[in-house]
């Protein structure tokens, strides 16, 4: 448990102890959470008449008044939406951890290292503590909201809302907002935890941990709306 300490303040140290006994549960346990925190805060405070239009504010030039009433009638209920979407919330964070435990595995084979898969788990998990952080502040504020608050608006520390707004629709509205200013931390961790654990360069590093960044933003990035 003083890991969870010492990853903010003593990265190196956690690392060195991961490169001898790798672990991912409690980071993982943390995450799931802060997950199941912050959905059922939310959708359990959210007026849900206001979150129904809410819901299809964007699509109002695309349908009719009359598919926008049936599509609004079929919706679940917003407790219901706040179970289902923590049980998803969980799913997904299951299913990053793995994937991203993965691609460090695969590049320890093609760069000549020996981490097993358990330790691409344990550096996925522990450098993405940052994300922990801004977990806390949305989490925070779906307990302080006004009912009638979106949900991406209390993700305060990705660029929209905290730097810039950038209507629907527009170019680059969905990278604003799905864009960490505390993945800059994680990467420089998951360059840190790679060089800890391989004992690579900085370059080999720095490159392992930007790779996922810029596919995943890339992706974002060309994306529709």
């Amino acid at each position: 448990m003083a890991q969870l300490v010492d990853i903010f303040l003593q990265p190196s140290k956690v690392f060195a102890e991961q490169r001898e006994r790798p672990t991912f549960l409690v980071p993982f346990l943390v995450f799931a959470t802060l997950t199941i925190a912050f959905t059922l805060a939310y959708f359990f405070r959210v007026d849900p008449s206001w979150y129904g239009d809410h819901m299809f504010d964007a699509s109002r030039g695309a349908m009719t008044a009359k598919d926008m009433a049936r599509a609004k009638s079929m919706m679940p209920s917003t407790h219901t939406m706040g179970v289902l979407g923590a049980v998803g919330g969980i799913v997904t964070v299951a299913l990053m951890f793995a994937i991203f435990g993965l691609y460090y595995w695969l590049a320890s084979k093609i760069t000549g290292r020996s981490l097993t898969y358990k330790h691409g788990l344990g550096l996925t998990a522990w450098s993405s503590m940052p994300a922990v952080l801004g977990s806390i502040v949305a989490l925070v504020g779906a307990l302080t909201m006004a009912p009638q608050t979106g949900l991406e608006s209390l993700m305060l520390t990705h660029v929209d809302p905290l730097l810039i707004s950038i209507p629907s629709g527009q170019p680059g509205h969905r990278l604003a907002q799905t864009a960490d200013l505390l993945q800059i931390w994680t990467t420089f961790l998951t360059a840190l935890g790679w060089r800890v654990l391989t004992r690579a360069s900085w370059m080999q590093s720095a490159v392992i941990a930007l790779i996922p960044l810029v596919v995943v933003y890339g992706i974002v990035a060309v994306l529709p709306g």
